[in-house]
C-alpha cells in the first residue's frame, strides 16, 4: 500500500460520547470523521495512533489502551485504513488545533450526511461494539 492512515474511535470514560473532529479541509471537509493521520513509512503503527491521537487531542497514551479492530483497504487510491479505539480511563480535557474537537452521545445516527465516509462511521462502530462484546466473553 503506497498510503497508510488510521483512525482512531475515543469513547468517554462513561462510554456514553465518542470524540470526532469537524473536518477542516479534504477529504471530507466540513463533516465529522474520527481523529488521526499518516502512519509514517517506517512507523510501528501503534505507535502512530498514538502519537496521531496526542498530536490531534492532547489524549496522552497512559490515559488510554488502544486496541486494533479493522483495516480497510481502498484499492482504487492503494490506501490502507487502519481503525483503533479505545475508552478514556479518566475524564481528560481535549484539544485540538488541526480541528475542532466534539463528543457526540453514542446513540447519534452516525450514517447521516454530517458524517465523513458515506456510512463508513456506522459501520466502523457497528464493527467495534462486536469486538467489545467477543472481548468479554
Amino acid at each position: 500500500m503506497k498510503t497508510k492512515v488510521n483512525l482512531i474511535a475515543v469513547f468517554d470514560k462513561a462510554e456514553q460520547n465518542i470524540l470526532f473532529c469537524l473536518r477542516r479541509k479534504d477529504p471530507f471537509k466540513g463533516k465529522f470523521n474520527f481523529v488521526g493521520g499518516k502512519i509514517g513509512q517506517n512507523e510501528d503503527h501503534l505507535s502512530a495512533a498514538y502519537r496521531e491521537l496526542f498530536e490531534e487531542t492532547g489524549i496522552e497514551k497512559t490515559d488510554i489502551s488502544l486496541f486494533h479492530v479493522m483495516d480497510i483497504i481502498y484499492y482504487g487510491t492503494d490506501t490502507l485504513l487502519e481503525v483503533y479505539a479505545g475508552t478514556l480511563n479518566k475524564d481528560k480535557h481535549v484539544t485540538g488545533e488541526e480541528n475542532k474537537l466534539f463528543w457526540l452521545p453514542v446513540d447519534e445516527n452516525f450514517a447521516d450526511e454530517r458524517f465523513a465516509g458515506q456510512g463508513n462511521i456506522s459501520h466502523i462502530l457497528a464493527q467495534i461494539k462486536t469486538y467489545k462484546l467477543s472481548a468479554i466473553s
